[in-house]
């Protein structure tokens, strides 16, 4: 019977549902085909031909022809590139066959052949389906059950776009959707990343329980600990009590040391570092080493940060975690007491830094400051247990239960180390405790400002981009309640910022408190007003926000005015999103040095500093040099922070040389060379296995926990002198909540580190293209753990094992490929 059907089937299109769309290509296709064919190139030509010839042969009654062509066709429509402008040429020439092919496929009995034929149909269907019909998606569930990856970016979105209408439309008739799941376990290692871009717990929730694939839902743990996310789970999601608590120890960082520490080991950095080490002072000519003798508070506090951000997490260095009983006579002690009062809280929370994500030892560590009668160290000692339990989340809450009862003592900086500790360590946790501690502090009259505002900021760090409104309230009555006086304070401006950090992304959110914020006192209206908008549109890469930040920049005002700051700073977070809008906004920031006032131009090396923030990219890094020679101290001081921000953890020789010049051209200004050695530190942050980079996951996901704390320290920088080079130098410590280790750790299905073979290069971008483009280009073959720096990819370069997770990045489950043979 199949014999002679395929003749019948060609001439008159017998199959029903054709009809309509069949009759118009025999009429003017024979002409139209002669002018074509003209067209063509000869190896078009070919392919053309080649494709037609395939069609017939799939039509021919014996099976192994049938199998052959349907291969050949196969392999031509995976091997084809296309640009992003026009159809790939197989899908292109197989067009005007669709219909055949389709009534054929009707009349094939059921066979291996039949499912081959509509995996084809499927991916034809892409540029030939009619709107609505959804044939790629009917294909598909009636193809073979294969990769759906291979067939291309583009057919994968397709297919999802007609999953989501077809489960609808299923939903409203009632009819089971099961296929339908089938489908989505496979595009889904994917959107556990889509449904935290989304940003909805509920999303979130239901990739979990949809999947019972226990080591996916490990994968999926891994990203959910990367993002910073807070996430409990329950028996819902995860039914047996052991394998929760193992993904719940996985959500909670509780490996991330580990793991980091393996890391180091394997690159054999182990060994501490001191700030010496790098200075490199002996690179330098004769006259600025001379100066440097001599012992000053200001450069001990300098050598203490770099020491912290050298050596973060490695737990050992060469100045505090001395073990006491050497000869020196306990040297971390002497260490500590060569620092001045408030320098000695920096000092002792540096130790926080040193053992990092270690809580256990950490604490322990710390402990010995707690018994000290100077309250600077006990505040330090307060702050560093924040510190070690930053983004590590621990059942029994030792920060807590530590910090909370020194939150209300009387000692101010005692109070602030508790408060800042909290913040730190809860950040993004949205703590009902916490919150009920510390919003009676924001309505407490009696309390100094600086304890205001540090109690702000926390509780913006901890309900970071949660829109709360109890939060909210607390917040805006605390500024309404200050003085003239003291809203004139450049402490008093981070205030509206920590109003900006509930809102951090949520954009239309935020226009109720918007409204609210303009009722405040002239001094702050548009400071506040500024913080909101850029802090709601953070990461959204909105154009017109954009350029009304820009609009605000281009007055010229009198004196006095503090929200251009904030204005250019919010340029640079909402245009961070992607690259186009990155380089835009770079170009804009030049214009804004030209003709800007004082106040903006000392924004502007932040601005740039923020959007290649651990990306060392050459012409910023050539502009923010000169600036760092600028007459302007203040924009001086900006500049050479963000040269410590863009090479944040990268050991960029270059920008290490810059920084050794600028050492020895400023050896007599004390603040300026402050500066120059925090940048120090912060390009060999963690010897150069840290980054900075909010963004995760090849620059899809935004962790708001770690933009929060980035921008809290850049709005700081708005005023140096009153604030970094201040007493309130410990806010630098905020940058530790966008510390991650840059690398690559792949494991096995146990979560021991499996040591594979991994290609790192430079990403290409590939979307929309079909077939199996090259994803990276000049890339390097090394064996994991690696080292990822911005904008490089890796893949793995065996066959041996699957990734579970479609991103390469941070902690990568494998597991055996079961069709892998060993030549």
């Amino acid at each position: 019977m199949a014999s002679q059907d395929p003749n019948t089937n060609t001439a008159s299109g017998s199959g029903k549902q054709d009809e309509p769309t069949k009759p118009p290509p025999p009429k003017d296709s024979k002409k139209k085909d002669d002018k074509k064919d003209e067209d063509l190139s000869d190896e078009d030509l070919a392919l053309k031909q080649q494709l037609e010839l395939y069609v017939e042969r799939v039509q021919d009654p014996d099976p192994g022809l049938q199998k052959v062509a349907l291969e050949s066709m196969r392999q031509e429509i995976r091997t084809s590139t296309s640009s992003m402008t026009s159809v790939p040429k197989p899908l292109k020439y197989l067009r005007p066959h669709y219909g055949t092919l389709k009534a054929y496929y009707e009349t094939m009995t059921d066979s291996d052949l039949k499912k081959y034929l509509a995996d084809i149909l499927s991916v034809l269907a892409l540029t030939m389906s009619a709107e609505g019909e959804r044939e790629s998606l009917k294909f598909r569930l009636l193809g073979s059950d294969g990769d759906i990856g291979s067939w291309g970016h583009e057919y994968v979105r397709n297919l999802a776009g007609e999953i989501a209408q077809e489960y609808a439309k299923r939903q409203s008739d009632e009819t089971p959707f099961d296929d339908l799941m089938e489908l989505v376990q496979q595009i889904v290692a994917f959107h556990m990343r889509i449904a935290l871009f989304l940003d909805n717990k509920e999303y979130v929730k239901q990739v979990f329980t949809s999947c019972d694939d226990l080591l996916r839902k490990k994968q999926f743990c891994y990203i959910l600990a990367r993002h910073g996310s807070n996430f409990e789970l329950n028996d819902e999601m995860v039914a047996e009590d052991e394998e929760r608590e193992a993904l719940q120890d996985i959500i909670n960082n509780a490996k991330l040391s580990e793991g980091y520490l393996t890391l180091a080991r394997d690159i054999e950095v182990m060994e501490a570092k001191t700030p010496e080490d790098i200075y490199k002072a002996h690179l330098l000519d004769g006259r600025a080493s001379a100066g440097a003798s001599v012992d000053s508070a200001r450069q001990n506090l300098a050598a203490t940060f770099v020491n912290a951000f050298v050596n973060a997490g490695f737990g050992q260095d060469k100045l505090m975690t001395v073990p006491s009983d050497a000869s020196s006579g306990g040297a971390s002690g002497n260490w500590l007491f060569k620092n001045k009062e408030h320098g000695k809280t920096s000092a002792a929370a540096s130790l926080g830094t040193i053992l990092l994500w270690d809580v256990d030892s950490g604490l322990a560590q710390i402990d010995k400051y707690f018994h000290s009668n100077d309250n600077h160290v006990i505040a330090g000692a307060l702050l560093g247990v924040g510190i070690v339990n930053c983004s590590i989340k621990n059942d029994c809450d030792p920060a807590l239960a530590l910090l909370g009862e020194y939150i209300d003592k009387e000692d101010p900086s005692i109070r602030i180390g508790a408060i800042m500790g909290l913040g730190i360590a809860y950040a993004g946790a949205e703590n009902e405790q916490i919150r009920s501690k510390l919003t009676p502090i924001l309505n407490d009259a009696k309390a100094p400002l600086d304890v205001i505002t540090f109690a702000a900021i926390s509780l913006g760090l901890i309900y970071v981009g949660s829109c709360n409104e109890e939060v909210a309230q607390a917040i805006i009555f605390a500024l309404m309640d200050r003085s003239d006086a003291e809203l004139g304070e450049p402490l008093a401006r981070l205030i509206p910022l920590s109003l900006g950090l509930l809102y951090l992304g949520k954009q239309e959110s935020v226009e109720a408190t918007a409204e609210v914020s303009k009722t405040f006192h002239e001094k702050i209206r548009k400071h506040c007003d500024m913080t909101l908008l850029s802090c709601a549109y953070a990461g959204t890469g909105n154009v017109l926000k954009v350029q009304n930040l820009l609009g605000h920049c281009s007055q010229h005002l009198e004196k006095g005015e503090t929200h251009q700051g904030p204005a250019v700073l919010g340029i640079a977070m909402i245009a961070m999103a992607e690259e186009l809008g990155l380089e835009m906004a770079i170009r804009s920031l030049e214009h804004l040095l030209q003709y800007g006032e004082q106040n903006i131009r000392r924004a502007v090396p932040l601005a740039l500093g923020l959007l290649c923030i651990s990306n060392p990219k050459v012409t910023v890094m050539d502009t923010l040099s000169r600036l760092s020679h600028d007459t302007d101290s203040e924009v001086a001081m900006a500049a050479v922070i963000s040269l410590g921000v863009i090479g944040a953890g990268t050991n960029n020789a270059r920008i290490a040389a810059m920084l050794r010049n600028l050492s020895s051209y400023y050896y007599k200004d004390a603040s300026l060379l402050f500066c120059v050695r925090i940048a120090q530190g912060l390009v060999h942050l963690g010897k150069g296995l840290l980054t900075l980079n909010p963004y995760h996951s090849d620059r899809f996901l935004l962790s708001p926990a770690a933009l929060g704390g980035i921008i809290t320290m850049l709005h700081a920088c708005l005023d140096m002198k009153a604030i970094i080079l201040g007493k309130y130098h410990y806010v630098l410590y905020f940058l530790i909540l966008a510390m991650q280790p840059r690398m690559l750790l792949t494991v096995d299905e146990n979560l021991k580190p499996l040591s594979v073979p991994v290609r790192v290069g430079q990403a290409v971008d590939v979307v929309g293209q079909a077939g199996r483009p090259k994803t990276i280009t000049g890339f390097q073959t090394h064996s994991t753990p690696v080292l990822l720096a911005a904008g490089d990819r890796a893949e793995l370069a065996t066959e041996k094992y699957i990734p579970l997770s479609p991103i390469l990045e941070g902690f990568v489950i494998l597991k055996e490929n079961p069709e892998y043979r060993e030549e």
